[in-house]
């Protein structure tokens, strides 16, 4: 594996604005308890999404004996337990810890990984991004420095079909087409060309030069004063590798269809969406059942099973999952809003159940207010609760957000998502 060779850290640009953090981030995570309305609430780190039926299992156990009984998946492929008693802290964490889901105290909130889904799966991409993420998730954790990143910084692992390579990660690796992978750091314009060996310290490295760069006054790559590309070049030079103008794809594709994904062997896996990321005990449970080995959570919210066979799809789709991407529900997410969160202005889980109509176009993602957390990446339906009632909608393209209607008569709120998911 690469070793950072010891060099100063260098200074960028001072032509830009940068972001100061004058306060700790206060992230939740599995030790660090975050207070909501609805309870106390922990966010679970699932480095890739990937998680063993054991762990499935005792992640169900925590929920039905310390919180609402339900799972929360985020955008991040992690989870989120809400309702948690007072006290339990200790407990969740003994629990966490006994299987294998706390390899490291210190590190707990920084092992935020995203990668392909289907990785391995479906014959699509160039490589299999499972040895990376098990090698980049022991990397983080023996890095003494990387302690230092944020809650929010996120890897992501891309097999080179351009799935999570667009979900806005402050570290990427890209999969090439010759067995190796293009590095990049935020939104930079350049990329570092690694061997796929070397691939998981190049982006700890990254990682590590962004937080010798920011001496801990930022938490995301974009907010640092001048451009990612220094980054690149940085960690390029110390790799003593070669750095490119960005080639490969970089855009975000659409999430995995429902259903079976068959392999080119002909091995199925099944693909399973949570309504609104919320999935009950009886839901989880029966894809523990289903599952053969593992689960795979996805940055949309919803589950792979590997290695599943497709008449197990309707034991699925009979305890409320969604099976066809041609449900209406497919491509909808919301926040958690009232009675959860105390700056929600709305129920916006309810409403968007009451308003759901045919699928297809832009997804569609409902928040109470203005924070909008959990929002995705990319072209999407902007449904926002406004103060005075009702909810204003925006098409969101390009990163530009245009209100197209702001209504709070619930008859054609309906209607008018349609007309803005196809715009």
């Amino acid at each position: 594996m690469l070793a950072a060779m010891s060099t100063p850290p260098f200074r960028p640009s001072s032509q830009a604005t940068a972001v100061s953090r004058d306060r700790d981030d206060a992230c939740p995570g599995a030790l660090r308890l975050h207070t909501a309305d609805d309870g106390a609430l922990a966010r679970i780190r699932i480095p890739g999404g990937v998680l063993r039926v054991d762990q499935a299992e005792a992640l169900g156990r925590a929920a039905r004996e310390l919180g609402d009984g339900e799972l929360h998946l985020t955008s991040r492929g992690n989870v989120q337990l809400r309702g948690l008693k007072s006290g339990c802290g200790r407990e969740l964490a003994d629990l966490l810890t006994a299987i294998g889901l706390l390899p490291s105290w210190r590190h707990e909130r920084v092992r935020n990984v995203v990668a392909s889904p289907l990785s391995g799966l479906d014959g699509r991409g160039f490589a299999d991004v499972r040895p990376w993420l098990r090698a980049l998730d022991e990397l983080v954790c023996a890095s003494e420095i990387a302690a230092g990143l944020s809650g929010r910084f996120l890897f992501a692992l891309d097999d080179g079909r351009g799935d999570v390579a667009g979900l806005g990660a402050d570290v990427t690796l890209l999969a090439a087409p010759d067995g190796g992978a293009w590095l990049r750091v935020g939104g930079s314009d350049s990329v570092a060309r690694v061997s796929s060996e070397d691939a998981p310290g190049a982006a700890v490295l990254a990682a590590e030069v962004f937080l010798e760069t920011s001496g801990g006054q930022v938490w995301r790559v974009g907010e640092l004063p001048g451009r990612a590309d220094e980054l690149v070049h940085e960690v390029a030079r110390r790799l003593r590798t070669r750095h490119a103008e960005l080639a490969p794809l970089w855009s975000v594709t659409s999430e995995p269809s429902l259903g079976a994904v068959t392999a080119p062997d002909g091995t199925t896996s099944l693909s399973v969406l949570a309504p609104l990321g919320r999935v009950t005990a009886t839901q989880w449970a029966e894809m523990r059942t289903v599952a053969s080995g593992e689960l795979r959570l996805t940055p949309w919210r919803g589950v792979i099973l590997p290695a599943v066979p497709l008449d197990r799809l309707p034991d699925l789709d009979a305890v409320g999952l969604i099976t066809d991407s041609a449900s209406p529900w497919f491509g909808v997410g919301a926040c958690i809003g009232r009675p959860g969160c105390a700056t929600s202005r709305a129920d916006v889980r309810t409403d968007a159940a009451a308003a759901l109509a045919a699928g297809g176009g832009l997804p569609v993602y409902w928040s109470g207010c203005e924070r909008r957390c959990g929002r995705p990446r990319g072209d999407h339906v902007d449904v926002l609760a406004v103060p005075d009632g009702g909810y204003q909608i925006s098409v969101v393209r390009d990163g530009h957000g245009r209100a197209t209607s702001t209504t709070d008569n619930p008859s054609t709120l309906a209607a008018d998502l349609a007309a803005a998911r196809h715009a």
